[in-house]
Parts: C-alpha cells; sequence; structure tokens
C-alpha cells in the first residue's frame, strides 16, 4: 500500500515541510508533564504556560530548534541529609516541544509563582504580489 502525502499533490507543491511538521507535533504530544495552558491574547500574540513547581530560573532550559520551541527542566540534587516522610512533589526532569509555525517569534519568558510564561508574537507580513516577466527565446 502507497502512502499517500500533502506532497503528493499537484496542487500543493512545495509542502513536505507541512508534512513534516505534523508529524513532528504528533510525537511531541505524549507525555503529560509538566502541564500547560495555551491562551491567545490577541488575533498574533500567544501565551503558554508551564506549571514548574519547584523549579528556579536556572535550572529551566529554553530553546528554539528548528522552528520547534523546546522547554527543559532539571533540577539539581536536593542535599543528601534531608530525608522525606512523603514526597508528593514531582522533581522529574522534563521536555517539553511545541511546533512553531514559519512567522512566530518567541518575545519574552518569565517566571512567576511557579509558573514559567512565554509569550510569542505572529510577525505581520504584507501581502506580496510580484509580477513574473516572460522572457523569449
Amino acid at each position: 500500500m502507497t502512502k499517500v502525502t500533502f506532497s503528493a499533490h499537484p496542487y500543493l507543491l512545495g509542502f513536505d515541510q507541512l508534512e513534516k511538521l505534523v508529524e513532528r507535533a504528533a510525537k511531541g504530544g505524549a507525555e503529560g508533564y509538566p502541564p500547560y495552558n495555551i491562551e491567545q491574547s490577541s488575533p498574533d500574540s500567544f501565551r503558554i504556560t508551564l506549571a514548574v513547581a519547584g523549579f528556579a530560573e536556572s535550572e529551566v532550559d529554553i530553546t528554539i530548534e528548528d522552528r520547534q520551541l523546546v522547554v527543559r527542566g532539571r533540577q539539581t540534587e536536593p542535599e543528601q541529609n534531608r530525608v522525606f516522610l512523603h514526597r508528593g512533589i514531582a522533581a522529574r526532569a522534563f521536555q517539553r516541544s511545541f511546533v512553531l509555525a514559519e512567522g512566530v517569534e518567541v518575545v519574552k519568558a518569565g517566571l512567576e509563582n511557579g509558573l514559567l510564561h512565554i509569550d510569542l508574537r505572529r510577525a505581520q507580513k504584507d501581502p506580496v504580489v510580484k509580477t513574473i516577466p516572460i522572457s523569449r527565446k
């Protein structure tokens, strides 16, 4: 059986990258930690909020890798002489990925009250109309 792809359709020339983005987004949604919200603050602005209680700013890393926003967290080991009678606060390392559309950029990030806020904005583009000259042979 042959797999039908976006790029195989004659009207979707050059959309093979879109198919790769969809596959990458589908792979990244399996993990449930840490929980997060995505809200639209304006038609061109978004905010991702991750619940990262117990993580310091120095223990969280935010990068953009090939149009993918990657948030990683790794807590330093607690002091060896601490004895927990109950440990219900998650302290495990995590990695969360979000695929960004072309033209979406990170404006700022901040950590407040155990919530990591990442503000994104879609760059405004003017519609482009271009006339292609026809050359003679």
